[in-house]
């Protein structure tokens, strides 16, 4: 199969278009006329993944590797290290990112991973209602993204309407219209700012409410008759 006809794929699953401005999802490496025979999906691109990839793999990310202005190819330094490898193996790269976000992502975790229904969706928030002591969902929230704790801005006891971002979602603090606001990357001046609208905050990491983009990917692809392997990369945070 040609990577044209998976691009083509993944665009009709989740069109590209639908990236924000300063996005790069897309393919990032690679040709469309190339041959595919092994697909491999993974949140990001590490140089333990690439090492362990056969030549002439279709590497599906959900971060783009190329991101921000990348003005040269310096090979000692990342990311031009792992694409001066990615381009010797002959692995081809597409990333899906903020298209995704908005068409599965949050979705998918909202359902799935911490078992509610999504009654409003804006964007890249997803909203549903709860009616819960804070620290009971708090702890549930831990859980269920395999947290050692709950990071958490407590602003009231009960929480009835929740708001989820996966990722870093802390630019749309002003917009949520939520009790709670569940999303990753949460810094200590975000924390200020939610304190001071009364909205509370429960930090779910980026990484750990990003990782299941491989195994959402996987149950659409599988259907091409690829061989289709989920490789995640490792959480470059260690929980000491």
């Amino acid at each position: 199969m040609k990577i044209l006809d998976i691009y083509n794929f993944l665009d009709t699953l989740s069109p590209f278009e639908l990236q924000e401005s300063w996005d790069n999802s897309g393919l990032l490496i690679g040709d469309f006329s190339g041959d595919v025979k092994k697909v491999v999906l993974s949140i990001d691109v590490d140089e333990k993944l690439i090492d362990s990839l056969d030549n002439h793999t279709l590497l599906i990310t959900h971060h783009p590797i190329i991101f921000g202005g990348l003005k040269q190819l310096e090979f000692s330094k990342y990311p031009a290290n792992l694409i001066q490898k990615m381009i010797q193996k002959n692995i081809s790269n597409i990333a899906m990112h903020t298209n995704f976000d908005q068409t599965h992502l949050n979705d998918y975790v909202v359902s799935e991973i911490l078992g509610y229904k999504i009654v409003q969706k804006d964007g890249f928030v997803a909203y549903f209602d709860i009616d819960e002591n804070f620290d009971t969902f708090s702890k549930k929230v831990a859980l269920a993204f395999g947290l050692p704790h709950a990071k958490c801005v407590k602003c009231s006891e009960r929480v009835k309407r929740v708001a989820l971002t996966t990722g870093s979602g802390c630019s749309l603090l002003r917009s949520i219209e939520a009790d709670c606001f569940l999303t990753g990357d949460v810094k200590y001046h975000d924390a200020m700012e939610a304190k001071s609208i009364k909205l509370s905050l429960i930090d779910i990491g980026h990484y750990e409410s990003e990782h299941f983009f491989s195994q959402i990917l996987e149950k659409h692809l599988k259907n091409l008759g690829l061989e289709v392997i989920i490789s995640s990369s490792e959480n470059p945070f260690t929980y000491i």
